[in-house]
């Protein structure tokens, strides 16, 4: 798979993507819940995407905060299959990030 130019990068972080960020060779994007356990089932419905578009996220979990980066291992960058998943996520977190 053929990593995305620069200029892709950009647009998508500027228009559909606005709310992650370029992180080296990832985007990034930091979401807060009302506490633990939504954070953990945010995360659960997450996987089940991450499965399903068998393309897996770095992420970290403290109580309430969950950071997610997106970057695909096998092209050293980022990707479409990356800004497939970051929407899936968006369109989640929109139903469930307070």
């Amino acid at each position: 798979m053929k990593p995305l130019s620069n200029v892709q990068i950009e647009y998508a972080l500027k228009t559909t993507h606005s709310q992650w960020r370029l992180e080296g060779i990832f985007i990034r994007r930091d979401l807060e819940f009302k506490g633990f356990i939504d954070a953990w089932g945010f995360m659960n419905s997450v996987a089940l995407l991450a499965e399903k578009a068998d393309h897996h996220p770095n992420w970290e979990n403290v109580y309430n905060r969950v950071v997610i980066r997106l970057s695909t291992h096998d092209a050293q960058g980022l990707t479409d299959k990356d800004l497939q998943l970051a929407s899936a996520i968006d369109e989640l977190a929109n139903g469930t990030q307070r």
